[in-house]
């Protein structure tokens, strides 16, 4: 029989799992609301509803898209017995301004779907394997019944799948991992699903799928293109976590009209600290490096933050990182930020240390990382409850002169021609100088000036260490990368030879890394172009090691 039905090419399948052992996982019952995202941009959304019916469940739902296919759920439902064999399908919808109703009854091992699409009716009977998920394309309610099958499922398993109403394909469980969600309502603890599958004629088509600890729904990513969401987790609020230690707990620090969000880690020792044996802590704050930057300031699949924490906790040290103002689930709105203001908020981390009973507010820290440095010397003066200083990787320079050495490191490593190089160069200066008034924007094309005039590019290029290291009156500890070609050691050279300026103050080291990059990872070469190769990498034992020596010591002598 001629095909009648219509399906969109970027819609996916609902396998069928052929482990009897995994039918006994039951769903929570409930309604839960999901946007389909196209890219970053919204394009439609799904009402889905799961229910126990009888000896069986329902799963049914309504919504609307825009993309891949223009699509009016007005109702679909998919009932299954208590093994999770399907019984029948239904389907009233609008797709592509035709109407479309159609129903599918199943037998052990036989589909029988009845279609309706704008007047023209047919038949289709098609053979599949017991106890398949139906999934008709683009109606992501079905994925639910996907979700609860999945339970126990590993690398490697592979399942059938019937795309209703055309025909069964292979699929392949590719990887499995945990993750956490944290939202303002709470922890959403996830498994990860990536998943192959084999479509007519040989196409593979990569689908991953997210279930939540109750077996319900989550996410579905569809060929990295399509992404359907549940709202809790589609929120602003929500934030996924990259890295998490054992002794970590959310928190909220008060700053300046807004809360930041951040995370606490308590030292391993304090767990097993009895009540009335409790003692005050040494504590450290955190301070991330230049843009949109959560927590645990990951950078290329790399949480930094999130593992330096951890070692530090594992020193005896309390520590606190946060997101940024306007990143993750911190409040406050970046557009007018500048490195004055991200001072204020590390201020307000500081003090809300200092304020706790189980922290010696005589032993508390910043350590700031990149452009986090920066913060870490304008934050020391203006807050005299920081006992001490790591700077990790910051400039030694002003950011005008770093903002063009980067600059000639990417013309070296790129081979530029030296006419090509001088006449960007060129363009680069002018530019900076009307961003902080030196000259005008005259010749600067409206791209370039939108990208680049904000408070905080005129805060960094201003920002000049030797100023800022004069107002510095406590310990400090300088670290550099050796493979760091983005802030080199001469940086930390610098820096540490600006801190040993300062007349009666103590020795300021400086520790050269070796082998690792920016990132503070393990790198062949240190270029920012090899970043991408190394998600996942740990970072060096050796900084939480070297700051806690010297810490241990600043502190010794107060």
């Amino acid at each position: 029989m001629r095909r009648i039905f219509d399906l969109t090419t970027l819609a996916a399948a609902l396998l069928a799992l052929a482990v009897p052992a995994f039918a006994q996982t039951a769903p929570a019952e409930g309604t839960a609301s999901f946007t389909i995202f196209a890219g970053a941009t919204p394009v439609g959304s799904e009402e889905i509803t799961v229910a126990k019916s009888g000896d069986g469940w329902r799963i049914s739902s309504n919504g609307e898209q825009r993309f891949p296919a223009r699509i009016t759920i007005k109702q679909f439902e998919v009932t299954y017995a208590a093994d999770w064999h399907p019984r029948e399908m239904r389907l009233d919808a609008v797709i592509n301004d035709q109407g479309v109703t159609s129903t599918t009854s199943f037998g052990v091992t036989t589909a029988v779907t009845d279609l309706d699409q704008a007047g023209r009716k047919g038949s289709l009977s098609h053979e599949i394997s017991p106890r398949t998920i139906v999934l008709p394309n683009g109606m992501y309610a079905a994925y639910e019944a996907f979700a609860v099958r999945l339970a126990g499922a590993k690398a490697g398993d592979t399942f059938q799948a019937f795309v209703v109403p055309q025909t069964e394909i292979t699929a392949t469980v590719k990887d499995v991992r945990e993750q956490n969600v944290s939202t303002l309502a709470g922890d959403v603890p996830l498994t990860l699903y990536d998943l192959e599958f084999a479509n007519p004629g040989g196409r593979m088509l990569p689908i991953s799928v997210e279930v939540d600890n109750r077996h319900r729904l989550a996410r579905v990513i569809v060929a990295g293109q399509l992404t359907i969401v549940r709202s809790d987790l589609a929120s602003v609020t929500a934030r996924t976590e990259t890295w998490r230690n054992p002794g970590d707990e959310n928190i909220l620090i008060p700053a300046n009209g807004f809360n930041l969000a951040g995370t606490l880690t308590m030292p391993a020792q304090a767990a097993s600290t009895p009540v009335t044996a409790r003692r005050k802590w040494p504590a450290i704050v955190l301070i991330a490096g230049s843009g949109p930057t959560d927590r645990d300031e990951t950078v290329a699949g790399i949480p930094i933050f999130g593992q330096l924490a951890g070692q530090l906790a594992d020193a005896g040290f309390m520590v606190v990182r946060y997101d940024k103002r306007g990143v993750g689930q911190s409040g406050g709105r970046p557009e007018a930020a500048t490195l004055d203001y991200y001072a204020d908020d590390a201020r307000a981390a500081v003090r809300w240390l200092a304020n706790r009973d189980d922290v010696d507010d005589d032993r508390i820290a910043v350590v700031g990382h990149s452009e986090g440095a920066a913060v870490a010397m304008l934050l020391a003066d203006k807050e005299k409850k920081v006992d001490a200083l790591v700077l990790i990787a910051g400039p030694g320079t002003t950011g005008y002169d770093l903002v063009l050495e980067q600059q000639a490191h990417a013309f070296d490593v790129a081979g530029t021609e030296q006419a090509e190089r001088d006449a960007k160069i060129e363009t680069q200066k002018k530019l900076m100088d009307a961003v902080v008034g030196k000259g005008t924007w005259d010749g600067i094309p409206d791209a370039l000036r939108r990208t680049a005039d904000s408070p905080w590019f005129r805060s960094f290029l201003l920002f000049d260490p030797a100023k800022a290291m004069k107002k510095v009156d406590r310990p400090i500890l300088v670290i550099s990368a050796a493979r760091d070609t983005q802030v080199p050691p001469h940086h930390g050279e610098k820096l540490a030879e600006l801190a040993n300026a300062r007349r009666g103050k103590p020795s300021t080291p400086h520790i050269v890394l070796e082998g690792v990059n920016h990132l503070l990872v393990p790198a062949p070469t240190g270029e920012v172009s090899e970043y991408a190769s190394l998600s996942g990498a740990r970072i060096t034992p050796d900084v939480g090691a070297e700051i806690a020596r010297f810490l241990n010591a600043a502190f010794s002598l107060r």
